[in-house]
């Protein structure tokens, strides 16, 4: 059965913000010392002025440590199919079991600002679209597509049936991801979870395998630096140089 859908709950002045542009808020809690500070003032405004419930602290409700006076109770947004993110020129992030939802909204605000097409997540063994993976997509997840799907090595099989190259960042990966010709074609990069990269039928859905390379014995980066890299490295080597710029 696919997913119902996801995020319900959404908190912080620039979540807040995105979702009341997207029409979805139900009910709105605001501080009431915080009605006419910047941001929230906006916010208010813009909204019925039946769904706005002044209290005194909103972390009763609230699901995150620091919810900036603002929470939000919102209407779900529907997962797109897997098979919409296939196409000519796809560009997509598949994130393997990553746990922390701080690195699922951070991954997926840099995989906007770069481009990319959407997200896949896991359904299970994997951190939920919560309002702390929203405060820290700063908006990014009311417009970035995520298909929520059962297992990812499957997904992996189905994207690779519409056509996409699917490419591995591991740590233990023997090739570099910087300058690989294969993020040109129609590519789903693959991020590991932390600490344990890539899981091990997920490594073997993966045409190639590629890491970061690192100077001297440095520790592996964060799961959201990791796809930050590879979302820019992306958008880099499918735009065109302009004439007269620096090959």
């Amino acid at each position: 059965m696919a997913p119902a859908g996801y995020g319900n709950r959404v908190e912080g002045i620039h979540a807040v913000t995105a979702a009341a542009q997207a029409g979805r808020i139900r009910t709105l809690w605001v501080e009431k010392r915080r009605l006419g500070r910047p941001g929230v003032s906006e916010i208010v405004a813009g909204l019925d002025p039946s769904i706005v419930k002044t209290v005194q602290d909103v972390r009763a409700q609230a699901e995150t440590d620091t919810p900036q006076g603002v929470v939000a109770d919102c209407a779900l947004i529907s997962p797109v199919a897997l098979d919409s993110l296939a196409g000519e020129e796809a560009a997509v992030l598949v994130l393997d079991h990553i746990e922390d939802p701080h690195n699922v909204g951070a991954i997926a605000r840099t995989a906007l600002a770069a481009g990319i097409d959407g997200l896949v997540v896991s359904a299970r063994r994997a951190a939920p679209l919560s309002a702390v993976a929203f405060k820290s997509a700063s908006g990014a997840l009311e417009k970035l597509p995520v298909a929520v799907v059962g297992s990812i090595p499957e997904a992996l099989s189905r994207l690779k049936e519409g056509g996409l190259w699917v490419v591995g960042l591991d740590a233990r990966g023997d090739s570099s991801l910087f300058g690989l010709k294969l993020l040109t074609e129609p590519v789903a990069l693959v991020i590991g979870a932390e600490g344990e990269g890539l899981a091990t039928l997920t490594a073997k859905r993966c045409d190639v395998i590629t890491s970061i390379p690192m100077a001297g014995d440095s520790e592996s980066l964060n799961a959201s630096i990791s796809a930050a890299l590879a979302s820019f490295e992306i958008m880099r080597v499918r735009t065109p140089l302009e004439d007269g710029a620096p090959g």
